[in-house]
């Protein structure tokens, strides 16, 4: 009996990735070059390499840390666009439901992209320091981004600390160029800085619907009933007031065109418009314990993303607040510091600590937002392959 030859069964998918901190978040980076030629087979392979989806919310089985500014993933390809050198599409990954959400950017995790196209050798920059246009799919806008180097690769010691990470690295300068309607196409989507949301079964409440490198819609604390200096976990302890946050977030995807029907806003767009809270300068403990004076800062916010609140702040969410701070009319320009100047940085207070953003926006016929300016660090954390069961891959793996 003539022998049978047996091919053994994949069990699991190598794929070559890279793990990487951004900011306050970290993410799981791919060359385009790494994914398959497809872009529909992508989500496929970053819910199962994060972990996703978790009825548990720990996302153990993968990669992501539970939270959303754990569950990330980035693809970096060469550019071929005459203002730009490399191209990146980011993708957040939902914890409980098998979704992967390609509509907005990451603010936090652009700080890496330009490391991380270094480090690849997919571009060559010549002297101690790299200038990196940056060209971001989601949104159809330019960053550019400038950062020390270290024999020929991005520089990871420096003396710069970030709130909310730990030790000191080399700063990255990001500037995110006419960062308006990043998800709209409008600056103000509905052409008010000011709109009055009709919330069912908690009446109506006073928010901005403003869209600056991403949605964001922001609702006085006071508002809710909170007081805008509350802990992550205060906040994630309070059922009512996460309720109304998701009623006000719902309400103001629709109102902005993000989402038909509230009830699809928060099925089918949990992590856009990202929603917030802020309130006046307020004396509040830090993450770490500290005490954050009210004289540090000029605005205190409370941000949250697929329902749960971050520790720091989305960059993105951060830098929308800092142009919304400048129109006048809006209810973030309403409790910032009396007296705060547009020619210096705007410092917002958040849960690890206070984040300095410089804005520039001009009325003329309308609003309009030139540029936002903020500063990162960022760290190559592990390289190799990630591993993915193939039973999850459906046709990526078809005879194999």
């Amino acid at each position: 009996m003539a022998a049978v030859e047996r091919k053994a069964a994949i069990v699991q998918v190598k794929i070559p990735a890279v793990f990487m901190r951004g900011g306050t978040s970290k993410g799981m980076f791919f060359r385009r070059e790494w994914l398959p030629q497809d872009p529909a087979a992508w989500p496929s392979i970053f819910l199962a390499a994060l972990g996703s989806p978790d009825p548990y919310g720990r996302q153990l089985d993968g990669l992501g840390g539970g939270i959303s500014s754990l569950s990330k993933v980035v693809v970096v390809d060469r550019s071929s666009r005459s203002d730009s050198d490399i191209e990146y599409t980011f993708g957040q990954v939902a914890i409980g439901e098998p979704a992967v959400a390609f509509r907005t950017n990451c603010g936090n995790l652009t700080a890496a992209v330009g490391p991380f196209a270094v480090d690849e050798g997919m571009i060559a920059p010549v002297g101690d320091g790299a200038v990196v246009r940056l060209y971001n799919t989601n949104t159809g806008k330019r960053v550019t981004a400038r950062f020390p180097l270290d024999d020929g690769r991005a520089a990871v010691e420096g003396d710069f600390a970030l709130p909310g990470v730990a030790g000191r690295g080399a700063r990255i300068r990001l500037e995110f160029q006419d960062p308006g309607g990043a998800v709209t196409g409008h600056l103000l989507p509905t052409g008010q800085p000011g709109e009055r949301l009709a919330l069912p079964g908690h009446g109506d409440v006073e928010a901005s619907l403003v869209d600056a490198t991403t949605a964001v819609v922001f609702v006085r604390a006071d508002a809710l009933g909170a007081g805008g200096a509350e802990s992550p976990e205060a906040v994630e302890a309070n059922q009512p007031l996460l309720e109304q946050l998701e009623a006000v977030r719902a309400a103001a995807a629709v109102r902005m065109g993000i989402a038909a029907t509230m009830e699809e806003a928060s099925l089918r767009s949990p992590s856009s418009p990202i929603v917030a809270l802020v309130a006046p300068p307020r004396r509040a403990r830090t993450l770490t314990g500290e005490w954050l004076e009210a004289e540090a800062m000029d605005v205190t916010a409370r941000m949250l993303s697929m329902g749960r609140p971050h520790r720091a702040l989305p960059l993105t969410g951060a830098m929308c607040l800092a142009v919304a701070a400048r129109i006048e009319g809006t209810v973030v320009h309403a409790v910032v510091r009396p007296g705060e100047t547009p020619s210096r940085d705007l410092r917002i207070a958040h849960p690890s600590g206070v984040m300095p953003l410089a804005a520039a926006v001009r009325q003329a016929d309308g609003w309009t937002a030139d540029e936002v300016v903020a500063y990162r660090t960022a760290r190559r954390l592990m390289e190799g392959s990630v591993l993915v069961p193939a039973s999850r891959l459906g046709p990526l793996v078809a005879g194999a």
